[in-house]
């Protein structure tokens, strides 16, 4: 099953109005490109979506020992300057851009652009989008991110300022001075 995007140009949907259409739809997985047409996205199979717990996991444990910031699922919400709002599949901002957050904007989708994002790609995604979602990403203000290709074991490494960096059968990643001390072990990612 592949995402299917939804061409909103009649109909604007505001923030709060996209935001409870997530909610009133738990079920299934919503973003929104700058252009404002709704994107449905498949839920992961169970094996990439265990994948993605595992990831998320290793970063949170990072996060725990470190307290440097908030480590968020594929199901967080965050609305880019741009105007998109995206769900990474795992994310992560300092605890300073997080405690300048409102309550209010804690509990909905946030207004920032993580500093940090991994994209898990799974069987129904296509690279090609992924990768165009990924430079989205760093157009809007994430310093790091990671693509990882499980089929093919290659990871692209996104960097402000610098070309894609591909990697072909890591064993790990390090989170450079952005996740300070953090490695990722892809072993149990692929």
């Amino acid at each position: 099953m592949t995402a299917f995007t939804l061409n909103f140009n009649s109909i604007k949907l505001t923030d709060e109005q996209f935001f409870q259409l997530c909610q009133d739809n738990r079920d299934l997985r919503f973003e929104r490109n700058a252009n404002g047409q709704l994107i449905i996205m498949p839920p992961t199979g169970g094996e990439t979506s265990n994948r993605n717990a595992g990831l998320t996991a290793q970063v949170w444990i990072w996060n725990e020992q470190s307290k440097l910031g908030k480590v968020f699922d594929s199901s967080g919400g965050f609305k880019l300057p741009n105007g998109a709002d995206r769900s990474p599949d795992a994310a992560w901002i300092p605890l300073e851009r997080w405690n300048a957050l409102t309550s209010e904007q804690q509990q909905k989708f946030l207004p920032i652009c993580p500093d940090f994002v991994v994209e898990l790609l799974s069987p129904s995604d296509s690279l090609t989008a992924t990768q165009k979602k990924m430079q989205e990403y760093m157009d809007n203000g994430t310093r790091l991110g990671w693509l990882i290709v499980r089929a093919s074991r290659r990871v692209e490494i996104y960097r402000q300022g610098r070309e894609v960096e591909v990697l072909e059968f890591p064993t790990t990643l390090s989170g450079e001075d952005i996740l300070p001390g953090f490695v990722l072990n892809l072993e149990s990612i692929w």
